[in-house]
Formats: C-alpha cells, structure tokens, sequence
C-alpha cells in the first residue's frame, strides 16, 4: 500500500527503524501521551497549570553562566494577545539553529512567573515546530490528547502522527485473529479498535492511564503480542514433547558410577533437580530443560550425573560453553570427577591447531570419546558424534538460537540441558526460554559462608591493599578485577596490563602477582590459572574472563575496580568467583564517582546476596534489551509490550495460550499457527512453529 508522504528517501528511514510494512507502522505504538486539550493565547495563562499555547519566537538567545557551563537557552514567544511567554532550557545550546525568530511553535508545559522579570514562563517545554499553514492538520497535533512517537532520523513524531492518522483513514477495518472465547472471556475490545484508539485517544481517556499503558485499548494489544508469543513457544514445545527421542535406562550400574563420582553428599536442592532430569531423561521424548542456579550452587556436578546416564546407555555427551576458559574449566572438571571411572573426556576449541583438531574430531566421529567439551569449535560442520545422547550448552544466553539447534542437530534428537548461573527473573524466563522445562538449584553446598560485600571510593584503596596483605599473610588469595585491558587517551582507565605492573612491582613486591586477559594465548591462559590454583600466585589481576568457570576455594577476597562501570548480573558472578572454601570471603567494590543508577547497583550489591532479588533488580535498571549484555539472547522484540511493566498481562496471556493450544479444536489451531506464522515469526524468531 502507498502511503502518502512515504518517498524513498523516508521509506528508507523507515525501513532502518524496522518498518517495512503498513502492519509495521500501526504497530509503531505512541511511547507516551501529552493533553493538550487545554489550548490557550499567553493572555489566558494562569501560573501553576498546564496548558499548550501556539505562539512564534520573537527572540532566542544562548548564554552561559560563568561558574558552571549550563548552556542556558531563552526564548522569547508572543501570539498577538498582547503578552509575552518565556521559554527557557538548561544545556539547550542545540536549539540555537532550531527555535528562530519568526517560526511557529507549539509549546506544552506547565506555566510560572519568572522571580525576576515577574514574566510568564515555561522551563524546559515540550515543544513542536507548526508550518506557516497549519490548518490541514492541526486538530491532529492541538486541543486534544496527544501521542508522542519516537522519531526516527529526521521523521519527527509529528510526521509520525500524520502518517498513522492518513493509514487509520484510508484502511478498512482489519481482521481479528484473536480466538472469539478469549476475546469474549477478557472482555478485550476489537483489535482495529484497540489499534485506532492507541494511536488516537478518546476525549475520556485519562492521561495518566495512557501513560501507565492500561487503557482497554492499550491492554488489549500489550495482550496480542504476549499471548501470541506465548502460543508459538507452547505449540513449539508441544510439538517438541512428540517427537521421538532416547528412553534412558535409570539402570543400577548408573546409581553405581554417580555413587562414585561424587565427591561430596549433594543438597537436597541438587538430589531434587537430578531427580527432575532423570524423570525427563527415562521418557521417549527429548528432554528440553532449564537448569538455572546461582554462582557456586553447583549446577555442573548435575550435570556430570546426567552425563553418566546417557554414557552408561552407549551414548556420547556435548558440552557446549561460551568461552574457552569456561571449556578449559569444564574439561579439567570433568575429567576430574570422572577420573576412576573410566570414561575418555576431550576438549574441543579454536585455539587447537588443525591437526589437533582433526585428531580428536575422529575420535568422536568413531564413538571412542564419551564426552566432548568446547566452544563454538563444537559445532562446525565437520564435527560428527556416532551416537550423541545429551548436548549440555552453558551460559545459553551467549549463544544464538540457531547455534543452539546445530548443536541438538548433531545427533538423533539427543535430550537437551541448558545451563546458565545468571539467574533470570521469572518474566524474561517465560519469554527467553518459554520452550523448556525450568530446574532450578536454589540451595548453596553446606559449610559455604555469606560473603560480606563492601563499597570504597577509590581514594581509600591503600586501605583495600592493606586488607588483602592481611588475607595473604594468612594464607589466602585474592582476584583484583578492571574492566579493560588497555588504557586509551579517550578513557581514563586503569588497566589491568598497568596495575598488574603497578602491584606486582610497587604494592606487593614480596607476593607472585598473575595477569590473565582475552587476548592472552589459550596455553599462558592455562598456566596462569594453574599456577594460581596451585595457590602459587596469590593475587590474580584479570579482566572479565574469569567472571564464570573459575573454582578457587583458597581465593577469599574480590576486589573490582571501577565497579560502577559493570553491570549488576556480571558483579555478582564476579562476587560468585570467590565464598568457594569455607572460609569467610570477602568482595570489595571499588569507585569513582557514581551516578543515580551506578549508586542503586553499588547499595543492591552490598545489602543482597541473592541472585534472584538482583536479576530483577538489574532487569528494571537496565531493561530486558540489555539484561544479557547480547543482542543474541533469544530476546523477542516486542512492540508495546514491556515485560517490566507489563509482567501481570504476561501471566495472563501464558495461561491462556497453554489452554488454547491443549484444548482448541484442531481446525481454530490451525488458523492460529497460519497467523503466528505470517505476523508474528520475523519478530519473535520462532524457527519454526506448528
């Protein structure tokens, strides 16, 4: 459909923004709403209340203020009602070559009197730039509720307005995919609607609801998105629950070897979660579980015991990790606890030379290698099991969803275990991985103590130095964690290449100071990290690289430098790297000066220690886009929904998806899948639904 004002200079703005279709830009919702209903000349106005006035600049001005640079910019507006407005915004120098003398605006804000000129005045307004003639269109922008869209390049949210206002008028009513019981049941309005009347709010509509998104109109397509999502991930793992898989024998020679494997007594926490993957391991369908637990919970231990089943019925185990530490880690686990009983584990990464690699691959193509470890290495194309039983991917949300069907595609639909030690709040857990069954480990190894968390400026870190002698003279060890490897001149960092020099040579000069980073060769990584677990090196200077995989029960103190740069998911695995050992453990948060949101991460940080409160609370400072730190997490890109604010709809919308898909007749199904297939893959990424 043409849609006029849509030339191919903005159809390509457009497209960028991820608007192709008409579909797509009446899916393009308002991000908030402004009343200007109340429309007045500046001779009406009245300080305290709100208003919109439609005035031209007579002057405008940028000026600073001496001891502070706040860019103050003024402007002057009249309307011919013989009194002048005041406009006025802190760090406004942009607005110079924008708010002209002779141009037409719109200003919305609230009205005061200016303490020193007793003029009317606006701080900060929002404002809209009007054309000469603005009659065509003004009852769009003017004398009513307001939607404000983001703009996209130089398409303003008034040119948005416009566009959405010319489809609304020229389009006939669309279709209502929306099962007819449901829509009755909610007592949800019609979707064309619901799409008109949230983009163009009635007179009654409230504004403060709007702006909460609880209008009928507002709820009801916050409720399509999760509702239709929710239905592709319940069809998808329906569909999964049938397919043929491997019935694992619970047999005693299995109690026999998980018997003498482990190295401790379980918690009941791990006994319950073994018990919940056993159960799904013995049916002939694939397994397709979650296993989340928090930093130290123990979650490859159950998972080494799942390996022993499907090794004990002739079949071989993957484990797929993000990182090459993190592989190297689960290797020489791994090969640990399996030491008496036989079994041939290998690592597989990008690191090997060819011949290495072609060596092991071999290996594993001929059935004599029982578990292969690695990273993305695992999941080349030359890379053949003969018989792969279970594929284990760790830290899932660093992998994409296609690597995570490569890896199950390896074998004849071997069962699938996803690990990940970044507790996910309930909500994204619904949305990201809404195809499995969730196990969750919610209970730490016995003997392990809290670990007292502490927050120093940095110009109290000799103190910090002082304390970690103290815990080295006693015979610990420490990690000092910075977020960067190399200063640069646009960064006033302090490297970890630096600092490392700076302790080893001036701090501590008597102790063995490690340095481990990225880009140091996989065999110095090893030796590093051996060295320290040796607990020949007593201070480890590192990046971000031992934030998962990392087990040094000696090692008591955590220090992070620059702790406000971090997020709180990737502090509290770094705190989880130490509390390892019975003895008390400790993490310091070392900072600069901190922001509003850095000073809530730092204060949730110190009073918390469960991993759960802090995801949620990293979730609502950050956003579900950036919970992961990857663009590749599986997240769907949701229009209007939110899964912060909109978590209740959520509920609601799982619930009845899982009762439509079980019960609907088969023909409705159908119509449905035929949907989520047309409107709803590209975006939610489904792979493949019904």
């Amino acid at each position: 459909m043409y849609v006029k004002g849509v030339g191919p200079a903005r159809a390509q703005v457009l497209e960028a923004k991820g608007l192709s279709t008409v579909e797509d830009l009446l899916a393009y919702t308002p991000f908030r709403y402004e009343d200007r209903s109340n429309v007045k000349t500046i001779a009406q106005l009245a300080p305290g209340e709100m208003a919109t006035v439609v005035a031209t600049v007579a002057s405008a001005k940028a000026s600073r203020f001496q001891r502070r640079n706040l860019g103050l910019f003024e402007a002057r507006f009249e309307d011919g009602s013989g009194q002048i407005l005041l406009g006025k915004w802190f760090h406004g120098s942009y607005l110079s070559g924008v708010l002209e003398p002779g141009r037409r605006i719109a200003l919305y804000g609230k009205v005061e009197l200016d303490t020193y000129t007793a003029e009317l005045l606006m701080m900060h307004p929002e404002f809209e730039m009007l054309p000469e003639d603005d009659s065509s269109d003004a009852s769009l922008h003017l004398g009513r509720v307001v939607p404000i869209y983001e703009a996209a390049g130089r398409i303003s949210t008034r040119v948005f307005r416009t566009l959405v206002h010319r489809v609304l008028e020229t389009l006939t009513p669309l279709d209502d995919p929306l099962p007819t019981s449901i829509r009755e049941r909610l007592k949800l309005p019609a979707r064309w609607d619901a799409i008109r009347l949230t983009h163009f709010p009635e007179e009654r509509d409230e504004i403060h609801v709007l702006n909460e998104f609880r209008s009928p109109a507002q709820w009801r397509l916050i409720f399509d998105e999760f509702f239709w999502l929710e239905c592709g991930l319940s069809i998808k793992r329906a569909r999964a629950r049938k397919e043929d898989g491997i019935a694992f024998a619970l047999t005693g020679k299995v109690r026999e070897q998980v018997k003498r494997m482990l190295p401790f007594k379980p918690t009941a926490a791990q006994k319950r979660v073994l018990g919940e993957i056993a159960q799904d391991m013995a049916k002939p369908h694939p397994m397709h579980r979650l296993l989340q637990g928090d930093v130290g919970s123990g979650k490859t231990l159950v998972a080494a015991e799942a390996a022993i089943i499907a090794i004990e019925n002739g079949c071989q185990v993957a484990v797929l990790a993000p990182t090459e530490i993190l592989a190297a880690q689960h290797y020489y686990y791994f090969k640990n606890l399996f030491r008496d009983l036989g079994y041939t584990v290998v690592l597989i990464t990008g690191s090997l030379s060819a011949r290495e690699k072609s060596q092991l691959k071999k290996l594993v193509a001929e059935g004599l290698v029982n578990v292969a470890i690695g990273t993305h290495a695992l999941i080349e194309e030359d890379v053949n099991f003969r018989r792969l039983g279970l594929a284990v991917i760790d830290e899932q949300h660093r992998f994409g969803v296609m690597q995570r069907l490569k890896l199950h595609r390896k074998g004849e639909r071997p069962d699938v275990l996803v690990m990940t030690a970044t507790p996910i709040p309930r909500t994204l857990a619904l949305t990201v991985y809404g195809d499995l069954d969730v196990s969750i480990i919610d209970e730490l190894p016995p003997g392990r103590r809290p670990i007292v968390t502490k927050h120093v400026n940095e110009d109290q870190v000799e103190l910090v130095y002082s304390f970690i002698k103290r815990e080295i003279d006693q015979g610990r060890q420490a990690y000092v964690v910075y977020p960067v490897i190399e200063e640069s001149e646009t960064q006033a960092l302090k490297a970890a290449g630096k600092m490392f020099h700076h302790l080893s040579a001036v701090v501590f000069p008597d102790v063995l100071v490690g340095l481990l980073h990225g880009r140091l060769p996989s065999d110095e990584k090893e030796a590093v990290m051996e060295s320290f677990k040796r607990g020949e090196t007593k201070i480890l200077v590192s990046t971000t690289v031992i934030e998962v995989g990392v087990d040094v029960p000696n090692a008591t103190v955590m220090v992070i430098e620059q702790a406000e740069r971090f997020g709180l998911a990737q502090l509290h695995q770094l705190r989880g790297r130490v509390g390892r050992g019975a003895q008390q453990s400790y993490c310091v948060l070392v900072t600069g000066k901190l922001g509003d949101a850095s000073r809530e991460r730092i204060r949730t940080m110190v009073e918390s220690s469960d991993g759960f409160q802090i995801a949620e609370m990293d979730l609502k400072l950050r956003g579900p886009g950036e919970f992961f730190g990857t663009k590749q997490s599986g997240l769907p890109a949701l229009r209007i929904a939110n899964l912060i604010r909109d978590h209740e709809i959520l509920e609601i919308a799982r619930g009845e998806a899982q009762q439509f898909v079980e019960h609907a007749p088969a023909e409705e199904r159908r119509r449905v899948v035929a949907h989520i297939r047309k409107s709803w893959q590209r975006l939610y990424g489904l792979v493949e639904v019904g």
